[in-house]
């Protein structure tokens, strides 16, 4: 029996009347459980045991159910995909999910609903084959050059290598030719920040110069229409601190920076260039859906920056619900559509409640 199978099988067992917004206790559970419970829908937080206080003390009253595990690998086991499927959830899957959990698991063994395209969630990987950057290609949408060698380096680029310590983050620096390459990596090899094998394996993309965009987007299977839930951008540590500094004191610093995501700022764009957000993400819906049928299902992000000459350049997607939780209560966009504000997890809520209305939750899940 395929997955799709299991996920229909289960799907026609469900009560429809107690469906629930199901999430993993990191990255983005707090949004998802918070727009879920403004649309009236009960919610189950996968928690892992030592690291739950957030969902489990400070904010508990927006969370009905708590699945507690010693390991966030273990939402994968036949026993707590039971659980959840009885009590009838829908689940919501972050970037935190899919690294804990891994993609063979989600795609073989996690029987549990979806909202979202389960297959698309290893296309953030650039080393999976029809990756992100497959896709944005085949839409046509602008990209940054890649460079398949530091010998080819003939402008600035920007390095994406995964941290020795930290695999699930990416160490980066800025050469603008093969010496600066060898010079920098060498010294990020010595202070022990990546390492040569991961090297190997980094990413070498041209460095768009422009104001950086990540564009929260959702598709609905059940309309064929795009919402953009608004805008945001990044914080990050050390290299915000750095730059607080006075140029002088930074280059007397002389150290590598990282970019460890801390935190997002909520953005708008001028009303005139919004429409190319738009046309970016129609194209790569409908990519999608050729390339990853049924598609692209719900929350998306498309993260880039816009350039002198206006043109939008997308260097990294986001295949599920991005995480920035500034967005609800900053962007004007999804009011000016609905009248109201929504975030990412009132716009999952309202999809499944319709989706239920309408007997076709299972044209929203895989």
């Amino acid at each position: 029996m395929t997955m799709n199978d299991k996920i229909k099988r289960t799907i026609e067992n469900y009560d429809f009347k107690k469906v629930r917004i199901g999430v993993l206790g990191s990255h983005s559970a707090l949004e998802i459980a918070s727009g879920a419970k403004q649309e009236g829908l009960e919610t189950v937080v996968v928690c892992q045991r030592g690291r739950d206080k957030t969902y489990t003390k400070y904010y508990k009253n927006i969370f009905d159910h708590v699945l507690m595990l010693d390991k966030f690998s273990e939402i994968t086991s036949p026993e707590n995909v039971k659980k959840l499927t009885d009590l009838n959830v829908v689940f919501v899957p972050n970037r935190s999910f899919s690294v804990y959990a891994g993609y063979e698991p989600i795609e073989q063994q996690f029987a549990v609903p979806l909202m979202g395209n389960r297959a698309m969630l290893r296309t953030e990987e650039r080393n999976t084959p029809k990756n992100q950057l497959y896709l944005l290609q085949k839409a046509g949408i602008a990209t940054p050059r890649t460079f398949k060698s530091p010998s080819e380096i003939d402008r600035l680029v920007i390095v994406k290598v995964a941290e020795k310590e930290r695999a699930i983050e990416r160490a980066f620096f800025y050469p603008s030719n093969p010496v600066e390459f060898d010079k920098l990596a060498n010294d990020r090899i010595a202070k022990g920040i990546i390492t040569k094998e991961a090297l190997d394996q980094a990413l070498i993309e041209e460095y768009v110069i422009g104001a950086k965009f990540n564009a929260n987007l959702f598709w609905s299977p059940l309309t064929d229409e795009i919402d953009l839930l608004g805008f945001d951008r990044r914080i990050q540590t050390d290299l915000d601190g750095v730059l607080d500094l006075p140029a002088q004191e930074q280059l007397a610093l002389n150290i590598p920076t990282q970019n460890i995501e801390i935190g997002h700022m909520g953005a708008t764009m001028r009303e005139s260039q919004i429409e190319k957000i738009f046309e970016a993400a129609e194209k790569f819906v409908e990519t999608c859906k050729r390339e990853y049928p049924p598609g692209m299902i719900g929350l998306f992000a498309l993260q880039g920056a816009v350039t002198k000459d206006l043109d939008f350049y997308v260097f990294d997607v986001s295949p599920r619900v991005p995480g920035c939780p500034c967005v609800e209560p900053t962007s004007p966009y999804m009011k000016y559509k609905y009248g109201f504000e929504v975030g990412p997890g009132r716009r999952v809520a309202m999809e499944v409640k319709r989706a239920i209305k309408e007997g076709r939750l299972s044209e929203v899940v895989t």
